[in-house]
């Protein structure tokens, strides 16, 4: 399954088959227990998502609540997205660090973690960083992002330079 037409999460998890309903699950309840306050569980991009709901931060590039973290069962893994590493490299890099101190082995994209079984992934691990970042902190890092990359020209959805060619208006000369 690389992406999910379900529009409710128990929907998801009932057309899972039940070797991976299960370690989706054991996953769910790790970020559901550690989830800061402030975000909401729906089903977005294919997934299970946790989000900043719109009434409480509208301002998004896109118009799409931003997205915390999320899990997934594609075709041959499971995916833990946390954006919240993404955003901050000092993060990042603790995160990289307390996870290969587990011993088990990191496969990591951007800001997504796969796995193929429940014992390759270090579960406290995801429990506390879904937890270290409350969504205050989120949007403000949001916020900072999204504003180094107006002032360095790009757009905040794709981090592509603006095109030389687009006209700028200025005032009138006087």
């Amino acid at each position: 399954m690389a992406s999910s037409s379900a529009k409710t999460v128990a929907e998801y998890l009932a057309s899972l088959e039940p070797e991976h309903r299960a370690v989706v699950g054991a996953v769910r309840r790790v970020i559901r227990r550690n989830l800061p306050r402030g975000y909401q569980e729906v089903m977005a991009w294919g997934m299970i998502a946790y989000q900043v709901p719109l009434k409480r931060y509208p301002d998004t590039y896109n118009r799409k609540p931003l997205m915390y973290a999320a899990l997934a069962r594609q075709k041959h893994r499971y995916t833990v997205y946390l954006t919240s590493v993404y955003q901050d490299a000092v993060q990042l890099a603790e995160f990289k660090d307390a996870y290969m101190s587990t011993g088990k082995r990191l496969s990591m994209g951007k800001s997504c973690v796969h796995f193929r079984s429940l014992d390759q992934l270090p579960v406290d691990l995801i429990g506390r960083e879904i937890a270290s970042v409350p969504v205050d902190e989120f949007i403000r890092r949001y916020e900072v992002s999204r504003r180094g990359l107006a002032s360095k020209g790009r757009k905040a959805t794709t981090g592509v330079r603006a095109s030389p060619r687009t006209k700028v208006k200025t005032a009138p000369k006087k």
